[in-house]
């Protein structure tokens, strides 16, 4: 009997980890659909015959409705389950992705961009929600490491593979391919049904009220305000500096789709690499000094983006700025699912709300600081992240390993 308990318990903890590995798969094809377009901005100015700053309004028109979403997504599923929302998302997301390649003007492509926004954030928070539910919380930074890992590769892999292969397929060939490669994850997704979670017998459709009163319970401690509100701040720094990179190299130093691409290949290569590495340091010694180190580092980054470097040199830097988003937003997060237990998918929806609203609007304010031009709105942003960075040490000085 002992040996069958054994048995089981090895199985469900199996099963456990092979769902992670699914979700992670999935979460890399959502980001690197997601940031595979910023460096593509150039190119798509020539396509529809407009500016690259008007064009640049895709990337928020994507980032912000997905993150405003997140909201609603993270609510149903607390009373209504995971599995659904989870399952309807992601074929909203194979759907929209393909129909992205149908576009014909710049109006068209943002329409389509705000819609796949809206239909695909139900996907990555509840997949994080769900680490909180199946591992405790001394144990959840190595699958988080995972997921955000997927993340940081799916934005390596987006921006740097995905520009490269427009030169040869063409971008509406790359949407389509996006959406052929989610499809066979979905088909690998569905024997987990049961791991993601159905509606409970004690579920209930909630009231505004109920709603509410769940966000205020999550930022109205010391704890929970500072942990969004470093979500917030630090993506609006990530976004804003990455998404004008391919323009950054375009007009700095002359690079078209592939030179742009191997100019961003380090992005997102650090979180994949060493995701599950810089989880379990969060999980052994703690999140105080992690995260201050990472927000010091990106702000570095992007200090050193102002000068002008041989070109060379700064795919190393693009790199190093990516080390910086991979040991914060991951290690945030973890504070996130920790905040209620009660309510880990209203957390974590906040959570990608406050992460995507921040990337939508700091695209957005990035380009209109390019007025003022490259340096200008690198050395602004640097400096507010450098300031961040000082304000992290007493902030998350009690973060220490639980």
């Amino acid at each position: 009997m002992k040996s069958l308990a054994v048995t089981t318990i090895k199985a469900h903890v199996d099963h456990r980890e092979r769902l992670v590995r699914v979700l992670s798969a999935a979460t890399f094809l959502i980001f690197f659909q997601a940031y595979m377009v910023a460096p593509l901005i150039p190119r798509f100015s020539i396509v529809f015959g407009t500016s690259a700053r008007q064009i640049g309004i895709i990337v928020p028109a994507y980032l912000i409705p997905y993150g405003v979403s997140t909201l609603f997504y993270g609510v149903l599923s607390d009373h209504f389950g995971r599995r659904r929302i989870m399952v309807a998302s992601l074929l909203a997301f194979i759907g929209l992705t393909a129909l992205t390649a149908t576009a014909q003007t710049a109006g068209q492509i943002t329409a389509w961009r705000f819609l796949t926004g809206v239909g695909a954030s139900g996907v990555v928070p509840l997949a994080l929600a769900l680490v909180g539910s199946l591992f405790p919380y001394e144990q959840c930074g190595r699958p988080l490491g995972w997921l955000f890992g997927a993340m940081a590769g799916g934005a390596a892999f987006g921006a740097t593979i995905g520009v490269m292969a427009e030169s040869f397929i063409g971008w509406r060939m790359l949407f389509v391919s996006v959406a052929i490669a989610t499809s066979v994850i979905f088909v690998f997704l569905l024997p987990y049904g049961s791991l993601l979670g159905d509606r409970t017998a004690e579920a209930r459709r909630p009231s505004l009220k109920d709603v509410f009163a769940g966000y205020r319970s999550l930022v109205g401690t010391g704890r929970g305000s500072r942990t969004y509100a470093y979500v917030f701040w630090n993506a609006i720094f990530h976004s804003g500096v990455f998404t004008w990179l391919g323009l950054y190299f375009a007009r700095r130093y002359g690079l078209g789709e592939v030179g742009i691409g191997l100019a961003l290949l380090g992005y997102g290569i650090p979180g994949f690499v060493l995701g599950p590495i810089i989880g379990r340091a969060a999980d052994r010694w703690g999140r105080r000094w992690l995260v201050p180190a990472g927000i010091a580092i990106a702000a570095s980054a992007a200090a050193a983006l102002v000068a002008d470097m041989p070109l060379l040199v700064v795919p190393l830097v693009v790199t190093t700025l990516s080390l910086g988003y991979d040991m914060t937003q991951p290690l945030l997060a973890g504070i996130v699912t920790s905040l209620d237990a009660k309510r880990r998918g209203q957390a974590m929806g906040l959570n990608v709300f406050t992460l995507f609203v921040g990337f939508g609007i700091g695209s957005y304010i990035f380009g209109e600081m390019l007025r003022l031009g490259f340096a200008a709105a690198l050395a602004a942003f640097a400096a507010v992240q450098l300031f961040a960075a000082l304000l992290a040490i007493p902030l998350f000085r009690y973060e220490r390993k639980i």
